[in-house]
């Protein structure tokens, strides 16, 4: 991949202005399909949940899963959307081998929601409102896995598999409005609305919301244009970007990568793009194509969906509570501090430290490992935090065994590893590998008297009020013993036997 030419960030925008706009695809979590009966199970043999209808056999009819229209307005409620009293399935034509039909079933100038808008609130404090334009029903398309060559995309592939188990799939697309004014917050504000998209799906219960499993994807829109000048630049979409720090760190990369070409006389491509996370960078895909391309029509197959008012009001009375009214009440029961409480959220940990809390931890201590030790082992992986395969409740249990004097930090912190290692729950791990805090105090007596025949001065400076060269014995008993002793029994030990002699 040709390296691209990149301006500085703050050179930048003080040239341009930054336009952004967002397109969520939301894998909704229905036992069945959008369209048939095939089951919608993530992870399964590949083509085993599939039928005439998924693969489009000739004379296969599909039917509206109810299920997924009510989730569909739910998430339409949750954004402030007007519900359609009248939405229509389009199809919508393009040929690849994702989908067997050659077209998917989606809506087009009859979205199911319209008209909406949500508050995004960015690292600094400040707050943006982002329109939403739609959110419209559709099926998902099958899983390629391109083989061979170097970059696993389909550009020097040896050949393809496609797996039609995701083919029919619920979705619902939320196309924002073009974000203006964001500056150099822009990047930010991508990640902090998908998170909000996700934290509300997700509280609405009608998605998994994992995006490493693809449950929630983002397509970024970046366009640059002069300070002043009203008419739009080209635009670029940056397809399927799933994690947060991927979305921010696409849409600055497309402003640096965009500002070096305009600045030089030269034009943007309107094109698709893909992320590579391993290189930190966007590449081209194909020239993006604009609606008319597509030759939507309306689905023949399909009636028209009429939700009653009745249907919409009984969705909208079991609303959850709006993610920012969530964030203000547990950081109120919490106790945290704002700049604790940002933390936390920048670093999308509010449901797992809510899940750590629920399994008994306290919270700051919830904080503190979530923050902390987990966050620096996903730094060294090069992985977000969320994508650690451990559980709040494991976390708690994890806890709960250093209150208890079990575990120091050290232990703790090593305890870690195994359970990110598979190994089981923190406490069966310290029973396994025998990891306990040693408070027996002759096992600490005969360890402290071995330091001391080393450094036989150190009672000597503890009778003379020299507390710190107690330091060093401690230091050499906790080493002996591998970090398995309990510092403070070492330090009262060591006092009683300085005062006894």
């Amino acid at each position: 991949m040709a390296k691209d030419e990149l301006m500085n960030y703050e050179k930048a925008l003080e040239m341009f202005e930054v336009v952004i706009g967002l397109e969520v695809h939301v894998e909704l979590n229905t036992k069945t399909k959008m369209f048939c009966g095939c089951r919608n199970e993530f992870g399964d043999e590949p083509n085993t949940n599939v039928c005439p209808i998924c693969i489009a056999l000739p004379g296969a009819l599909p039917a509206v899963n109810r299920t997924a229209v009510e989730s569909s307005i739910s998430i339409g409620l949750a954004l402030g959307c007007e519900i359609a009293p009248n939405g229509r399935f389009a199809r919508k034509n393009y040929f690849y081998p994702d989908l067997a039909k050659n077209f998917q079933t989606s809506q087009y100038d009859e979205p199911i929601a319209f008209e909406g808008s949500i508050d995004i609130e960015v690292p600094s404090g400040n707050v943006f409102t982002v329109g939403i334009e739609r959110a419209h029903m559709e099926e998902d398309a099958g899983k390629l896995t391109h083989m061979g060559g170097a970059t696993g995309r389909i550009h020097g592939a040896e050949y393809s598999l496609v797996d039609y188990n995701r083919a029919g799939v619920p979705l619902v697309e939320i196309v924002t409005r073009p974000v203006f004014g964001a500056g150099s917050e822009a990047p930010e504000l991508a990640a902090a609305y998908v998170r909000s998209i996700r934290e509300i799906v997700k509280g609405l219960g009608v998605s998994d919301a994992k995006m490493e499993r693809g449950n929630v994807r983002c397509d970024a829109n970046v366009s640059l244009r002069p300070h002043g000048q009203e008419k739009l630049g080209t635009r670029t979409e940056t397809k399927n970007v799933n994690s947060l720090r991927s979305i921010e760190r696409a849409v600055r990369y497309e402003i640096q990568r965009q500002a070096a070409i305009l600045a030089k006389g030269g034009t943007i491509t309107q094109e698709t793009r893909h992320w590579h996370e391993d290189k930190g960078a966007t590449s081209s895909g194909r020239p993006k194509s604009d609606a008319d391309d597509y030759r939507y029509f309306p689905e023949p197959d399909l009636v028209p969906v009429q939700p009653s008012k009745e249907l919409i009001e009984s969705l909208r009375a079991k609303l959850p509570e709006k993610p920012a009214d969530r964030r203000k009440r547990v950081q109120a029961e919490w106790g945290f501090a704002d700049l604790e409480f940002r933390d936390v959220v920048n670093a999308d940990l509010l449901d797992q430290i809510e899940e750590t809390v629920k399994a008994g931890a306290k919270p700051q201590a919830a904080r503190k490992w979530w923050t902390g030790e987990l966050a620096r082992i996903a730094n060294s992986e090069n992985k977000d935090v969320t994508e650690l395969e451990i559980s709040g409740a494991h976390v708690a249990e994890l806890a709960q065994l250093v209150d208890a004097g079990k575990l120091n930090d050290r232990l703790a912190r090593e305890v870690l590893t195994y359970v990110l290692g598979g190994e089981g729950s923190p406490a069966e791990i310290v029973a396994a590998r025998g990891l306990e805090v040693v408070s027996d105090d002759g096992a600490l007596i005969a360890a402290i008297d071995a330091a001391l025949a080393k450094q036989p001065d150190v009672l000597d400076a503890i009778r003379e009020g020299r507390m710190q060269a107690a330091g060093a014995v401690i230091g050499a008993v906790m080493q002996a013993m591998k970090g398995s002793a309990d510092a403070g029994r070492v330090r009262e030990l060591l006092i009683e036997k300085a005062n006894a002699s």
